[in-house]
């Protein structure tokens, strides 16, 4: 990784000298790879490491029988609650509304209750954002097809 250096300072270098409307056009495309990027990892149910989302836990109450015909997060990832935030100085992908306080205990598989009326269920972790090897050369392609005009 040290011999990437001179050409990660010289890159800073170029991107300090762009305008600010540049750096905030450069940061909005970012994170809107970025956003796709985490939207298709979570589809594919895998954690920014590469491995997979820990299993649904078996229904043990009454009720219809059979799989549960939806993917986990699928309306999660839509771009209605994953938002792509963006500014001259920051590119980020952040979850909004309450869908928050979903994608924190399943971030950090802490414990929820699932209904008013339910007891608490303690999650496993499901890390839905995160930064892999793979993000981080999405960002240098960007920001090279940038700086390329």
């Amino acid at each position: 990784m040290s011999e990437l250096n001179p050409f990660e300072d010289r890159l800073a270098a170029l991107i300090a000298a762009l305008s600010p409307a540049g750096r905030r056009n450069l940061s909005a495309e970012i994170a809107k790879n970025l956003r796709q990027q985490q939207q298709q990892r979570i589809k594919a149910q895998r954690a920014p490491d590469g491995t997979p989302y820990a299993p649904r836990q078996p229904q043990t109450i009454r009720g219809k029988k059979g799989r549960v015909k939806r993917e986990m997060f699928a309306k999660l990832r839509t771009s209605r609650y994953m938002k792509a935030v963006a500014d001259e100085s920051a590119a980020a992908v952040a979850f909004t509304g309450k869908v928050q306080r979903i994608a924190r205990v399943h971030q950090y598989g802490l414990k929820d209750r699932p209904a008013p009326n339910r007891d608490a269920v303690d999650y496993p972790a499901r890390p839905l954002l995160g930064f892999s090897e793979s993000d981080r050369q999405i960002i240098e392609t960007a920001i090279i097809h940038h700086l390329a005009g």
